[in-house]
């Protein structure tokens, strides 16, 4: 496994406060042992404050902002959840661009928990099979997805492959599904 993403790197679009730290950590370092490069992509440049649920956490430096970074250098992208963090990213247009450039260039995306709300502002979840934390059902269904209630979601019915998780609970299975699609 460890070099099955040797050579690629993968996008973490993260807002300045609010991401849940475990749905950023543990991706970034299935990445990481899969031979890709994690980058660590915010709205704002310096650090980022992670939270454990709603208590303060780590904090993380950014590598590149997202009016800044060029989707095309990046070969996947992953969107942690957390309330506060899709919340924050779907209100900056930079942000929403960022993140469907890659589906409109065809690139897999990984989002868990909150973060199809960042999908639902970019306008590609309409025809998708996701899943995300419950309370989004409505958003998503509003939005013209199918929302299902599994561990993860492998969705391959539009341009690229669409990977979703509910919470930290799943990140297991979330982070092998992700890294399947980020090596396809």
């Amino acid at each position: 496994m460890a070099t099955e993403l040797q050579g690629r790197t993968i996008a973490f679009l993260v807002a300045p406060e609010g991401v849940e730290q475990a749905e950023l950590t543990e991706p970034w370092t299935a990445v990481d042992k899969a031979g890709g490069r994690p980058v660590l992509v915010s709205t704002e440049a310096g650090r980022i404050q992670a939270f454990d649920h709603l208590d303060k956490a780590d904090t993380f430096a950014v590598d590149a902002t997202a009016a800044d970074a060029d989707p095309a250098s990046f070969d996947a992208l992953v969107l942690p959840g957390g309330v506060a963090n899709p919340d924050h990213l779907r209100t900056r247009p930079e942000a929403v661009a960022f993140a469907k450039a890659f589906f409109d260039a065809g690139k897999p995306v990984a989002a868990i928990c909150h973060a199809p709300w960042t999908l639902i502002e970019a306008g590609v979840a309409r025809g998708r099979t996701l899943t995300s934390w419950p309370s989004l059902r409505t958003d998503l269904r509003n939005a013209g997805a199918t929302w299902v209630d599994e561990e993860v979601q492998v969705c391959r019915s539009g341009p690229n492959t669409l990977v979703t998780s509910r919470r930290p609970d799943d990140l297991k299975a979330f982070c092998q599904a992700a890294v399947e699609a980020f090596r396809a």
